[in-house]
Parts: C-alpha cells; structure tokens; sequence
C-alpha cells in the first residue's frame, strides 16, 4: 500500500502548548513531494516466532511492545516500567548483517520503535517453547526454581536466549564463565522475588549441562561476537555468509545448520558440579541429567530463508497527528532534514520514548535511522591516527571495538579502553544494543556516560548536511547549555573521532562513573582525565571533564591549567589540582539534583584515584597502588542447606512452582493478559499535580475531544456517601473533591477505546489549583503536631506505673538517640490492575483485581455500586509480585472500573503505568526512633523509653496496624525488663503509605540494632558479645507480656551460624585486611531476627475457609481463600492437599481464587498465607478422607483416587467439603498490662551473617559474602522457602542499603520508575550466598516444631527474613567506623558518634567517612536555602 494513499493530512499542531516543537502549517508543503517521490509503502514486512507478518499503516503510537500485546497468543512480553529498566519486556531481534552474519539482539520493546522491526525476525518466549514442549532453557529456569511471582520471567529468559545464540561460533557455545554474570547481559533485567541466585546458576549449569559442552574461557573475553568491525581497523578480517553463500557460513541455528561442520567442534565433555532440581513429579525422585529435557539445537528458529532477500524501501506512515519515516540511506535522511528541521531523529528511541511517554513530549515527525548503513557501519581501513566511530553504531558494538582496538594498541586506545568501561556500565544491555553515541551526545545530557570521556580525549563530530557535505565541531565547543548543543536543526552526526596519541607519547585517558548502583543506573557524577607528559613527567597537556557538575558537560578550566609544565608525580601537584577543583565547582547547596557535598567530594575522590592510576601507568613513580583500585565483584556462588526426609509423602519435597514453566513461556496468565472483552473500554487516572490544594476548576472538555475517548468519571460520578473507602478506618476519598491532599491523588478518570488514547486524553484535563502549605515530613509534622489518632502504647516493668524517671536513675549508663529510616517501593513487576465485567440482567459485576485482599475489593466494589456482596465476584489467577502493596491500595483500581463499567454498561479495564503507580500506591512507611536506652555496668538493657513515628501520608489507610507491628518489634531479640514504647502516627500531604513485607517489623528491629550499636561502641563492648548479654531467656516476656517459650531457637542458630560461617576467625580476618588497607574496608556482623506471625490485633482476619471437592474421575479441584503472588501458596495448597488425600500434587487443581467460592477471605498477608489456608485445605481433606476411609480400605492403600471416588459417589457420598480454622491462642488486646493473651501465634526467627567491602573514595560497596540461617519449622516446600529466604534478604538489602524514596520541596515523589529508583540487580546480591534451615537443637537433636499447631509444623516465612537484608547495612556501618578510625574518629575518646540513617546508599557512606577530602568538599546552606530533595522520614 502507498503511503500517499494513507496519509490523507499530515500532522497538524498540537492542542497543548507544551512542547517540543510541531509541524508549521508549511510542513505539508514541505513533505508531501518527498512522500509522493520516496516513500511508496506504508507496510511493515517482518516475522514473529518464525511467522510472516505483514503491518499495513500501523498506529505511529505504538511500540513494538504496544503491537505484540495487541496480538492474540503473545502476552508473555509484559509491561513493567515503560522506560527500558526493568527488562520484563525483552523480545530478541534477529538481524542480518555484512557478510550474511546474524546477530540476536536483545531490546526493550516497551521503547524499540515499532518501524524498526520491519525486515527482522522477532522472537517471543512463546517462540522459545510451550509447557508441553518447553525449550531446555525455558525448562532450567523453571525447574531450578528461577521463578517466583513470573512476571520478569519470560524478559529474563530472552536475555539469556540471545546471549546464548549469539555465542554460537564455529561449532561452539564460546562463553566464558563471566559472560553469564559479570558481562552485563541481565543487566538490563529486574527480578523482585527471587534475589537472583537461582536465576544465575539455571543459567550456568543450562550451558555446562544442556548446551552439552563447558564453559569456554577465553582470554581476555569480553563476550565479542564473531564480527569483524574491530578488525577492521588493524588487520583484514576472513567474512562468513549465511546458507547458500559460497563460504559456507551459517543461517545461525546452532548445531543445527546445513552449514555447520561435524568437525568444527571439540568433543562436548558432560562434567558439571551437582544441580539441585525437582520434577512436579511428587512422588519421582530424578537426578539433575534425567529431570531435563536434553537441548536440541536442531529446534531452534532459524533466520527466515526470504529475509535474506528482503528488499528494505523507504517506508512512511501514520495519520493526521503523527508521522513515521524510515529511510534505507543517509541521502534520503538528510532530505528529509532539509524538508523538515524538526523532524525527531530516533534510533533505538531510548530517550525519545520516555520523553513521550512520561514528560508527554509530542514528536509529530519522527524518522527511524537504526538501519541507515552508512551510520552504522565501520568502514577499512582507516588510519591509526584516529577512531573514527559511526554515530549511530549500536553501544554494544562500540564496546566491542573499543576493546578489540585495545587489545591490539595498548596504552595508545586507552581512550578506548576508557570508553569501554564507561559503557559497560550504560543502561542495560537491551538499550546498549540499540543506543548510540550520536543519540547520546545529541540528548546533550549533563550526566551523559561518554561525553566526558570522549571530551577529554579531544572527540570531534563529524556533521553532515543537506547540500552543504560535512563539517566537524569540536566536542569542546559542542554543549552550549542545558539540553542545547551546537547541531544545526537540519544537520545529522554520522561519526565520532576519537584521535589516538602518536605512538611512544607518554599519554594516559581514563574515566569514571559513580552512581547509586553499580550496574544500569545514571550518574551522579561523571569523569574522564586526559594526560600527557614528557619523557621528564612534566604535563604538556591535561583535560580534565566532568559531567554532573555543571548544566553542560564540562571541563576543571583552573585544575587543567593548574597542572601545565608541574611534575605529574609530585603530590604537591595532586594537591594543586584537588584546591582548584574546589574553586571549579563549588556547587551550591541547593544545587538541582541534590547531594552537592557528595558531588563535589567524587570530583575530588575521582581525581585522587587517576593521579594514582596514571602514575603506575605511565611508570613515572612508585606510589601506592589502593587508591587505584576500584571494587569490582567475582562470579557469584553459593549454597542451599539439604533437608531430610521427613516421612511424608509430598509435604517436605522440593517441588516447582506449579506455574513456573508457564511463567517461562509466556503461558501464564496476569490480569492485562486476559483476552480483550466485547465493547471493553481502557481507564486512564488523572491525578493531582499538587502535594495539598484547593480544587478550583476542572476542564475535561479538551480530554473529551480526543479519539478515541467515550467518557469520564469525577466526584460527581456517584453518591458522595460512596465516595470514600478504607481498610480501617474509612476516610479516603475514592476521587478528591474540594481538595488534594497529596500530589497524585485521584481526581477522575478518562476511558477511552485503547489505553494509548485514555492516557493522551487523561494528560489533556486542565485543572485549575490554589496552593495550600503542605506537610511533607516526619518532622514537620511534629512541630505542627499532625498525627491521625492512634494513642497505643506498651508498657513493661516500672512504666506500668508510670514513667522511667527512677529505673534511668539507677542505670550504670543512659543513651539517647533518633534513628530514622526511609522509605521503599513495593516495586512489583506488574503494577496495579482490574477488569470489571457488568452483567447487565442482574446487576451482578465479576471484577479481575490484581490484589491480595478480595474481600475488601469486594466490600468496596459493592459499595460503590450500590450491591449486595453476594453480587460482586473478585477474581485472580495470579499476581505480578504484591509484598503487601496490593492488600488495600489494589482496592482504588477495582472501584474505578466497577464504575465505570456500570455507568457505561460495558467492560472496563486499567492497568497503572510504573510512574502512576509509584505516584498512588505507597510505600513502605518511612519511620523515625526517638530512644533513650539505659543499661548496667556490662551492657545488659535495663529499661526503654522509645517514640516511633511513622509518615503515613493523606489517609491512615493501614499504617495504624503498622504502627502496632513496629511497636511490638522494638526489642529484636532482647530482654528489656522495663519499656514504655509509644506509636505516632503522622498526617502529611504525601502519598499514602501502606503495607509492605515485614508491616514494620524490619524499621523497628532496624531501630533496636541501632541503639545496641549505639551501645556498644561507647562502651567498647564487642557488639556480638552485647548482643549475647542481652538475649531472651525462655520465660522472660516481650513489651507486650507475651512470654519466650521453647521454640526461641535463636541462641542454637547463633551459635551453629557462627561455627559453619567461620565467623570469629573471619571477624580477625577483617580487622587485618583494614589495618592494610587504607582505600577500601570491610566490615562483618552477625544479627539476629525475631518475627511474630499473626495478624496481630486484627483478630478477625486470623480466620480462613477452603473448598475442595472430587470428582468422579478421581480428578480433584481445590478453591481457598488465598491468593497466589509469586510465593507458591498455591503450590503448597496443593502438595498439603495431595499429602491429606494420598494423591499425587498433578491430581489437584488450584484454580484461580474468587469470592463466589470461598467467602469473606482474609487476605494473604503477615506471613500467614500458607498456615490460615493450609489449615483450611487440611480440615477439608481431613473430611474427604474420612468418607473416603471405607472405601480405601475396600480397595487397599494404593487405589488410585479415580476408583474411591467412583464408588463413593454411586453411593451417594458427599464429595465436596468445606474447610475452615480459625487461629488459635491469640487474642491481644492493647492496654491489658496484667494478663493479656498472646500477640502472635509464634516467632519465625533467623540469623544472618555478613561480610562487605567498602570502596572509601567513592562510597561503592559490594557484599562479599551472606550466610542465613532461618528456623522454619518443617518446610512444606524447602525450595519455594529456599526461594523466599533468598528473595526478602535481597530485598531488604535494597531497603537498607540501596533503595531511596526522593521528594521534590513541591512534594511531588521525584523517584517513579527504575530511571531514578535503585533496587538491587543481578550484580547486588552477596557474591558467595549460602542458606541453611535449622534442623537440630545445641545438643545435636532433631527438632520436631509438633508445639506449634500449625500446618504441618512449617512457619511463614514470607517476611521474616527480610529484616536480615539489614546485615549488609550494619557490615558497611562496621567498613565506615574502620575508615573513620583511620581518620582518628574514635567516639569514647572524644569524637563525635557515628550517625548513619538507612539507606547507606554511596552518598552516605562516603560522607560518613568524614575524610580531609569530604571535609574539604563542605556546603553550607545559606540563608533560607533548602535541599533540592526531600526526605520525608527526616
């Protein structure tokens, strides 16, 4: 088809007055002929999974991601975050190159230009395999527990796909053993569940075992494919060609191309260390070789046989708002510039993608470059004298030329080599394979990876434009300001040149990058450093470039003059340059950005370490070599404790995740998956921009406009009775009214046909505000005394009877101290999702929530529509992760397109975008400790006085109920004989936070290892043995009277933890590596955890019901009140109920959970999911197997189910049964200060101990080593637990360390996405991880846990294990108080105490080193000056 014949208009101007620019009314005039003349398709011609697709005139909104989800059968690319972070949305691109060579990209289709796919082949994780006929890596992955909640899955698997098919050489899987971990190929991939571990080893025992072979070291790999670019420049380089080519190369199936020699490969050699898997075979027990299903290469996908020959055109479509081209070369690209100057240039759009999805810039001319050769190929030869680099050459590519050069060059392509580095470190690999340096160095971003770099290297680029050639501009003169450059509107960079030194010329270039993850995060602060000496070490030449200094890309004017004509390796020279730095930048401290010590510190701490770096060398002194050394992590091990039998059948084996290979192909299905419904309309929110205002006017009438959009909801959409809801005290208004009391607050809703158009039209509501003061903080809101009524308390000892005035009084010592703790995203992979179908006859509404919690859905969704329950059903198979950030905050969701799709009488659905969803579904509750702590001469805890606060945001949702949790878990592990510990809960104009893993448990434990620190560094007592002092005792009580029974196990884990840790040996180990090392430290700890399991003092929910009911075939379906969010409860449900029934697991079907099954479910929440329910399914069983009892024992003890179940039911037995329990025991009630009953039904308790390194220069950190130990009981699933352990320690290892919640003063959440929020990836975890369950008691004999009442003795385990995450903090809290002792920071002799609030993130690991650099480094506010961030737990 023409494109003439589909463009009937060209893009008119936009309706908003933002920008970027829009088409003039000339554009027409100026375009058409170049349509009519060039651009004779509008068609997209491609494959999927092997399949012709042909696109006619395609929406120019989409992205690929937005095409493959609109097709039926390919939902398993998921959207996670839509800003190319989070990886869940990872499809694989195979493209042809020069010389008939294939290349299997990975890329994220959430940005990847749907124009870009056309001649390509696209592969899908269904491509891959079915669960019936999964492929081997799909398999590994599910098998070896790589899965949890499955949403990041089917991404992962993608990455490792084309790692694997790229590696494919001459017969050969070439990878090396780094290629899998340390060579970021996942690093464009986030997983939330599973802490990574199980992930990486299905990965490296999938290519030693399936691919059939070892991994291949090969020296000084750095995973380069088989391409000849980097040859090019040195030496001529042998090209292959795919089938048919006269050189016999291949189509790129491994092993299994007509082209592929027998000989070529080395015999395949099957060794490989023990893998621990399980089949969903409960009863089979398998060997790691028998329990997969051996790899096949001939099943691969090939390259498509008619792409070879596919014709690329010029290709243009679109409609009257927005335009596409795609021209095939640079002449055609640069008319298209001359015609239209405005025209958005976009190659892998990573960039271009976020400005118009998330800043809503309207690009109305957009022209897709990626597969214009002339940008993209190197050519040969070239002179030595320079790299000459095409602008728009993928990044990874880059970093293969840059090392290959290298390699070859030496010292003379250190530029290179530093380029490399830098970016190795850029974004993910998915964006690295199709980002450029010309897009990098266009976006002109003042913390760019490689403008610095290539800066300071003294880079040119080379511009080309229309009718005029080419001309180059100097990259020092290229930034003109913030976001500005000297590119002329019509020009295009086709190349980077980079000169190289003459050869003997003593020149050294390096680069450095610091920011708050190591691995695909953005800068804080960027750094390159050019040298050049004489042969007497005399500077000749310096550049010294920065980014994130300045608005621009920018250059140490006074440092690089400082240096001219001074010996390099002179320290007075180093001390020259570090006093002209600080005159450089003195950054002002409410610079944009924020952390202006920080900054200014890097540029200081950086420099140090290449004055260093350079001189070794360059050989131009002896200094010493640490300040060189940066941290870099090893292949990560580890291991997995093994648990005996426990004489049962099913309960106890490590079986899969029942949807793990579903979640692996794609197979799984999540709320946005489900197939479009008849008429279904999609929901967009429109949400306050204001943190506290006044409504003063509401325009829909431009939103209405749009296409697409059929209606609206607002205050006025139901009774203003129903227009507010909450999970326990009612008092959140669904949409705002008269006023917004936090940014992000709802305030109506747009549906429209698609969900594209809903959110253009929902960012086209004008609301008119009046500006109210807003309460941002923990502490403005003690000075302004806002808090929501809460008035709990607990009292032990002497505050019974009043305050604790006398027992300080006869303390041998009293400290006192505040210790705060920010907040964290849930940061499930899927945000927040429903779909509301009406049933028009009765009034009856089925919704599909992504939620923890039915019920409430269910109260509200009736509410709102007027109902009774009973006519509401709440249904979900599975949730896309959830940690408590789906028990209430789901409720909203449902609500909205239950009215909506009343109102309509049609089926409405809404999934949040990653940046709505942060911005309106909470966190977990940042919190601040007040205490004052007395002990006795030895340490020992005599009395508490404590005050808790927590930010709950706008409404109280269930930060009351937190507030409790915290209270009760002030005191860890320790005896306290007198406490008064009060909770406050704080009224703010932020988001409203709200449950998360662990319900403020880990702040309060957090707190009460914060002052037992505090403590034992002022008396100089060894924190482990204070810790010892201060234990529980069987028989002493809680703050809340509960008292420590048999099963505190925590002494026996410390002490077995301790003794197979090698701990005391490591501890002396430590201390002698930081007497040796002055740059980097260690620090080690050993902490203890205690979590009660219950719902607390919500007595009610400790209650769950379950249904179960056989048929006549013997085939069993299993309903219960939980729900399934990646922690395999319905897994266990099934093994508890194949154990009762004396089946095999693949016997009983889990179907999805719904409220017109089970009624009133409690929510799966506290840990409590698999002991309420488990119970539940139990006491169903339980009946089963009694009526089945006469008929069992009539057929004998092996007869299957089938044969029971036939001859109870010709004899009319009831075959279905309901099961309910309730939990008991418990029954707390606040205030009893004589004899309440217990607070929780038990403690699930563990030990963790960790070992880091601390990089002093800059703050850098990795965890060199974690062992855990948890006491869970009896396991019903050891794997699945395994898998929760590793998964909460990780997570709260991003909690304590990593993950930082930021405000703007406007009180706006600045951190809404995986641009700007950090939790840990794949190069985070512990790189020695080992994880063991406590088995035996301190006399050697095995533990039984019958005391506990539970099912089948097993503890929750969901949460209690993410408070040890805090070991990494308090291990780097140790590396700090050895820098700063080194720096004469000793607290008993004088100086001041070491105060370090979580997260340490690099900023405030460095500062607290408080070194002669930091120190130097200093701002201070002026008058009236504020941060540029706000943290709301201060």
């Amino acid at each position: 088809m023409a494109a003439a014949d589909v463009l009937p208009k060209l893009p008119v101007p936009s309706l908003a007055p933002d920008p970027p620019p829009v088409l003039a009314p000339s554009a027409a005039d100026a375009l058409t002929p170049l349509i009519r003349s060039t651009y004779k398709t509008s068609e997209l011609r491609f494959y999927v999974n092997g399949r012709c697709v042909i696109v006619q005139n395609p929406d120019p909104d989409w992205v690929l991601l937005d095409w493959i989800r609109a097709q039926d059968g390919l939902k398993g690319t998921k959207l996670g975050c839509g800003e190319g972070g989070c990886g869940a949305c990872t499809v694989v691109l195979q493209t042809a190159e020069s010389g008939r060579r294939l290349r299997h990209v990975a890329v994220n289709a959430c940005l990847y230009p749907l124009a870009g796919v056309d001649g390509k082949s696209l592969i899908t994780t269904e491509g891959l395999g079915t669960v019936d006929h999964p492929h081997p890596l799909q398999e590994r992955i599910a098998k070896m527990h790589g899965s949890q909640c499955g949403f990041c899955t089917p991404g992962i698997v993608m990455s490792l796909y084309a790692l694997v098919r790229n590696s494919y050489r001459d017969g050969k899987f070439r990878l090396s053993a780094s290629d899998v971990e340390l060579q970021g190929h996942l690093d464009g991939n986030l997983c939330r569940c599973t802490g990574y571990k199980p992930i990486l080893e299905a990965a490296r025992t999938f290519i030693v075992e399936d691919l059939k072979g070892e991994l291949v070291e090969e020296p000084g790999s750095t995973s380069r494919e088989a391409d000849p670019i980097a040859d090019n420049l040195v030496q001529a380089s042998p090209t292959g060609s795919g089938c048919g080519s006269s050189s016999g190369g291949s189509c790129g199936r491994p092993g299994g191309c007509c082209r592929d020699s027998p000989a070529s490969g080395s015999p395949y050699r099957r060794e490989s260390t023990t893998t621990r898997t399980t089949s969903a075979d409960s009863r089979a027990s398998k060997t790691a070789s028998s329990s997969f299903t051996p790899y096949d290469p001939t099943t691969e996908l090939i390259f498509p046989p008619a792409l070879w020959k596919h014709e690329r055109l010029p290709i243009c479509y679109g409609n009257e708002r927005k335009i596409w081209f795609k021209p095939t070369t640079l002449e055609q690209l640069l008319e298209l510039k001359a015609a239209w100057p405005a025209a958005k240039i976009v190659g892998g759009a990573s960039e271009t993608q976020i400005e118009v999805r998330f800043k809503k810039a309207e690009y109305r001319v957009c022209i897709f470059v990626s597969d214009i050769e002339e940008l993209n190929a190197l050519k040969d030869p070239y002179a030595l004298s320079e790299i000459s680099i095409p602008g728009n050459m993928p990044l990874t590519k880059v970093e293969e030329l840059c090392a290959t050069v290298f390699q070859k060059l030496g010292a003379r392509a250190s530029a290179l080599e530093a380029l490399r580095k830098q970016l190795r470190y850029f974004a993910g690999r998915q964006i690295r394979n199709v980002a450029s340096l010309a897009g990098n160095l266009a976006t002109a971003s003042p913390i760019s990876d490689s403008a610095p770099l290539l800066l300071a290297a003294g880079a040119t680029v080379t511009v080309k434009v229309w009718g005029q050639g080419s001309h180059e501009i100097p990259l020092s003169t290229f930034f003109v300001e913030y976001r500005t450059t000297r590119l002329p509107k019509n020009g295009v960079i086709t190349h980077i040149k980079i000169p190289l030194p003459p050869p003997g010329v003593l020149e050294i270039t390096k680069a450095y990058k610091q920011s708050k993850r190591k691995d695909d995060d953005i800068a804080i602060v960027t750094a390159s450093f050019r040298i050049r000496v004489d042969p007497t070490g005399a500077v000749q030449h310096a550049t010294f470039a920065f980014g994130g200094m300045a608005p621009t890309t920018t250059v140490a004017t006074k440092a690089q003059q400082v240096v001219l004509g001074k010996q390099w390796a002179d320290s007075a020279t180093r001390e020259d340059v570090i006093s002209a730095l600080l005159e450089d930048f003195n950054l002002p401290f409410g610079v944009p950005g924020g952390m202006a010590q920080y900054r200014k510190t890097l540029t200081l701490s950086i420099f140090f370490r290449f004055w260093h770096e350079s001189i070794l060398d360059l050989g131009l002194a002896e200094v010493d070599q640490a300040p060189a050394l940066e941290i870099h992590r090893g292949i990560s091990t580890g291991t997995r404790g093994t648990i005996e039998a426990s004489g049962t059948k099913v309960v106890g084996k490590e079986i899969p995740h029942l949807s793990a290979l579903k979640h692996c192909t794609g197979e799984a299905e999540y709320v946005d998956d489900m197939p479009l419904q008849k008429n279904e309309l999609q929901c967009a929110p429109v949400l306050s921009a204001h943190a506290h205002a006044k409504i003063l006017k509401v325009d829909w009438s431009a939103a209405l406009e749009m296409p697409g959009v059929v209606g609206h909801l607002d205050k006025g959409s139901i009774p203003e009775a129903w227009n507010i809801w909450g999970p326990v005290r009612v008092d959140e208004p669904l949409f705002a009214t008269d006023k917004v009391h936090s940014h992000g607050q709802i305030i109506g809703v747009v549906y429209a046909e698609t969900a594209l158009q809903a959110r253009a039209a929902a960012a086209k509501v004008r609301v008119t505000y009046e500006t109210l003061p807003a309460i941002l903080t923990i502490d403005q809101a003690i000075k302004a005394q806002s808090f929501f009524d809460h008035g709990k308390q607990l009292k032990k000892g002497a505050a019974v009877e009043g305050p604790l005035d006398d027992a300080f009084a006869k303390c041998a010592h009293v400290f006192e101290g505040t210790t705060k703790l920010g907040g964290q995203e849930h940061f499930y992979l899927e945000t927040n999702a429903a779909l509301a179908i009406p049933h028009v006859e009765d009034g009856s509404m089925e919704v599909y929530s992504s939620s923890q919690n039915l019920m409430e859905n269910q109260i509200f969704v009736a509410q709102v529509l007027d109902v009774p329950m009973s006519r509401v059903n709440m249904r979900v198979r599975r949730l896309g992760g959830a940690y408590g950030g789906k028990e209430s905050r789901s409720t909203p969701i449902a609500c909205l397109v239950a009215i909506a799709a009343r109102k309509e009488r049609r089926p409405m659905r809404m999934m949040l975008t990653r940046d709505e969803d942060m911005a309106t579904s909470g966190q977990r509750h940042p919190m601040q400790c007040r205490w004052k702590v007395g002990t006795n001469e030895l340490g020992v805890i005599q009395c508490l006085d404590a005050d808790v606060y927590n930010n709950a945001g706008y409404s109280i949702d269930m930060s009351g109920a937190v507030m409790d949790r915290a209270c009760t878990h002030l005191d860890n592990c320790y005896n306290i004989p007198h406490a008064w510990i009060r909770g406050w809960v704080c009224k703010t104009n932020t988001v409203t936070n709200t449950a998360f893993r662990g319900f403020g448990g880990p702040q309060a434990m957090y707190f009460a290892e914060s002052y037992m620190c505090a403590i034992a560094e002022a008396l100089t007592i060894d924190v482990d043995e204070l810790r010892r002092r201060n234990l529980y005792r069987e028989g002493d009580l809680t703050p809340f009277l509960q008292p420590i029974d048999v099963d505190f196990h925590i002494p026996t884990m410390l002490e077995q933890l301790s003794a197979s840790a090698d701990y005391e040996a490591r501890k002396k180990a430590v201390e002698a590596f930081n007497e040796k090392n002055s740059f980097r430290k260690r620090g080690i700890c050993m902490v203890p955890t205690k979590f009660g399991l219950s719902f607390a003092t919500a007595l009610h929910l400790n209650q769950a019901g379950a249904y179960v009911r056989i048929y006549e075939d013997g085939s069993i379906l299993l309903h219960h009140g939980g729900t399934e969010m990646g922690q395999g409860l319905y897994t266990k449900m099934c093994q508890v109920a194949a154990e009762e029934l004396g089946v095999d697991v693949d016997q009983i079907f889990n179907k999805d959970s719904q409220t017109d099954q089970v009624a009133n479910p409690s929510p799966t929440a506290a840990s409590s999911g698999s002991d309420l329910n488990g119970m539940a399914v139990k006491d169903a069983c339980r009946q089963l197997a009694e009526r089945l009892a006469p008929y069992r024992e009539r057929y004998g003890p092996d007869a299957p189910m089938s044969t029971l179940a036939r001859a109870a039911y010709r004899d009319r037995v009831n075959l279905a049964a309901n099961g309910f329990w309730k939990m008991p025991r418990i029954g707390y009630k606040w205030g009893n200060y004589t004899d309440p009953l217990p607070m929780y039904y038990y403690f699930t308790q563990g030990v963790a101990i960790t070992e880091v390194e601390l990089d002093v220069l800059t703050g850098d950190s990795t965890v060199l080593r974690t062992d855990i130990m948890m006491d869970v009981g009896r396991s019903i699933n050891p794997s699945i637990d395994y898998g929760q352990i590793e998964g909460a320690f990780v997570q709260g290892q991003g909690l304590f360390t990593m993950e930082e919640s930021l405000w703007t003063q406007q009180g706006e959440l600045f951190t809404r996405g995986p641009g700007t929020y950090k939790i840990p990836g794949f190069s985070d975890i512990p790189q020695t991880f080992n994880v063991s369950m406590l088995t035996h008691d301190a006399r050697g004999h095995a533990l039984t846990w019958k005391h506990l009442r539970s099912v089948q003795s097993s503890k929750g385990i969901g949460e209690p294990p993410l408070f040890l995450g805090a070991t990494v903090f308090f291990a780097l809290r140790e590396a700090v108080r050895a820098a700063r002792a080194a720096h004469h920071h000793h607290h008993r002799g004088g100086g001041v105490a070491l105060v370090l609030d979580a997260p340490a993130t690099p900023e405030k690991l460095r500062l607290a080193v408080d070194d002669d650099l930091a120190r130097r480094a200093a701002v201070a506010p002026a008058e009236g000056e504020t941060d540029f961030f706000v943290r709301i737990e201060a």
